[in-house]
């Protein structure tokens, strides 16, 4: 018994040493010595600001076909204008991909600035950020994760909650403001090179965030005007972007992991026009002929700048030769396919042109739509509707790298063809303004589509395709990702209950009659 007693107690007391050796510099052996502890604040600032340009509608499949840019003969590529049933689910793409990247970098971004008074420019640039990032998602899809949303590591909030939208505005325009005010030019603290749009300018970020104030104010005019007019009124006198330097946009360049290209360009390339010849677009991707036939009735000198026709392999800018596809064509490649225009390698195509977030065209249409309603009285509808055709046509210098791309002679031609309509309705004046958005903030087609439906112009004709899921109406949102319905069910079936069905008919709440 005393010799068991005794074997025991020397194992016992072995294994304690053992444990005790074993546990000394356990720690360390078991901690990567390349693992980062501390979050490199500019690193995820600047991959914020790559992935919220990078996640959008603006595709071939989605927004540049259902706002009657682009249309393929395939039926996949071509569901933003023809609505193909089979193809509804493509719409949550945005959503699936923005919550795990620009939500949660920003996110982290604000975490690790927010408390330091140091920093507070930093601060201010991250929520304006975010702000421009959550507007783009909520524009598409109404009701989202909000308050909650990035919170699983910090919070352990793994099925966060989708607040409303109209709770969503009001505090994505709070954050615009405090942001704005805080900006502090005697703060040296700033991401400097790390900021992809300003490069660290403070005077530009302030404008750059009354800009996003315009913009998302003016959403609000027909749910709700007199907040519209409080926050559109409130922009304007804070200085929203008049000057081309102060432009909002990300650079890129040819080169690197295909995340510092132009995500637009990248997108159209790898679908469809990387063969440039005219023939093999792997999609079967072109202009729609609503495009370049209303391009072509007003003899606009952008339609040589955006689209060429590949003639005998050779891409041709000839404008009397520029021609569109038929959005209805039903499944079948069409025989005379290369004579159809497709965008411009050296402009739309461009890789190492400037993506453009918030321009002074964007502007100028949004203060002419202010003057219209006697919002804004400095200046006159007409003068700020010139001003921003303007800007429209002068912005294509800055994405292809020429100067004088379209010559003075023919701005002032078309200028002058189509003055404003001073005489009309206050619709038909609106109408005007929208038709030139159309064509001016191309290709940002997703904030085409939001004035589209908060205007109702351009007074786009819907496509009637075999088997659409609309009822041939161009419709009004995005569908929430499948993968909702099984992972937040809860939360998925809460914002569905209160908003509307999950569906492509389903009114935002900003988006009214």
């Amino acid at each position: 018994m005393k010799k068991s007693f005794l074997k025991y107690t020397l194992l016992a007391a072995c294994s304690t040493l053992l444990l005790t050796s074993c546990d000394k510099g356990f720690v360390e052996l078991n901690t990567n010595p390349n693992a980062v502890t501390v979050p490199n604040t500019p690193y995820i600032f600047s991959k914020a600001i790559y992935d919220g340009a990078q996640f959008s509608g603006n595709k071939g499949a989605l927004l540049f076909g259902l706002m009657q840019y682009t249309t393929s003969y395939n039926d996949v590529e071509g569901f933003g204008s023809k609505y193909v049933a089979s193809q509804v689910n493509a719409t949550g793409g945005v959503f699936t991909n923005a919550y795990p990247a620009q939500i949660n970098e920003i996110g982290e971004v604000i975490k690790a600035l927010k408390d330091d008074p140091a920093r507070v420019n930093m601060y201010a640039m991250a929520r304006i950020w975010k702000v421009y990032c959550f507007s783009r998602l909520t524009d598409l899809y109404g009701d989202i994760p909000y308050s909650e949303a990035g919170q699983g590591y910090n919070l352990s909030i793994f099925q966060p909650k989708y607040d409303t939208q109209s709770t969503i505005y009001p505090d994505m325009l709070n954050e615009l403001e405090a942001a704005a005010t805080s900006l502090n030019a005697s703060s040296a603290a700033s991401f400097g090179g790390a900021d992809l749009i300003y490069q660290g300018n403070i005077t530009q970020w302030k404008k750059f965030a009354y800009s996003l104030m315009l913009r998302l104010g003016m959403r609000l005019s027909k749910v709700d005007a007199t907040a519209s007019q409080s926050w559109v009124t409130k922009a304007i006198a804070g200085g929203v972007i008049r000057e081309y330097a102060d432009i909002a946009k990300v650079s890129y360049t040819t080169g690197g992991q295909n995340i510092n290209k132009n995500p637009i360009a990248w997108q159209l390339l790898n679908d469809n026009y990387m063969r440039a010849d005219g023939s093999n677009n792997t999609e079967g991707g072109k202009y729609q002929d609503v495009f370049i036939s209303a391009l072509k009735a007003n003899n606009d000198p952008r339609l040589g700048v955006l689209s060429v026709v590949y003639v005998n392999g050779v891409a041709s800018s000839d404008e009397s030769i520029q021609k569109g596809m038929s959005a209805g064509i039903n499944g079948v490649k069409p025989a005379d396919f290369v004579t159809y225009s497709e965008p411009k390698q050296t402009t739309v195509l461009k890789q190492d042109a400037p993506l453009l977030l918030f321009t002074v065209a964007e502007s100028n249409f949004l203060l002419a739509e202010a003057a219209l309603k006697g919002w804004y009285t400095t200046e006159t509808a007409p003068a700020l509707y010139e001003t921003g055709i303007r800007a429209a046509m002068r912005q294509w210098d800055l994405i292809s790298g020429t100067t004088n791309v379209i010559s003075q002679a023919r701005v002032d031609s078309y200028v002058a063809a189509h003055p404003f309509n001073t005489a009309g309705t206050v619709a038909q004046r609106t109408e005007q303004i929208y038709k030139e958005f159309w064509v001016g903030l191309f290709p940002d087609a997703q904030e085409v589509y939001n004035n589209y439906r908060r205007t109702g112009y351009p007074a786009l004709i819907p496509n009637v395709y075999p088997g659409n899921a609309t009822g041939g109406r161009i419709f009004r949102r995005f569908l929430y990702p499948v993968s909702e319905q099984t992972l937040n069910r809860v939360a998925y079936d809460e914002a569905v209950q209160r908003q509307g069905t999950d569906d492509l008919m389903t009114r935002i709440w900003w988006d009214k009659q």
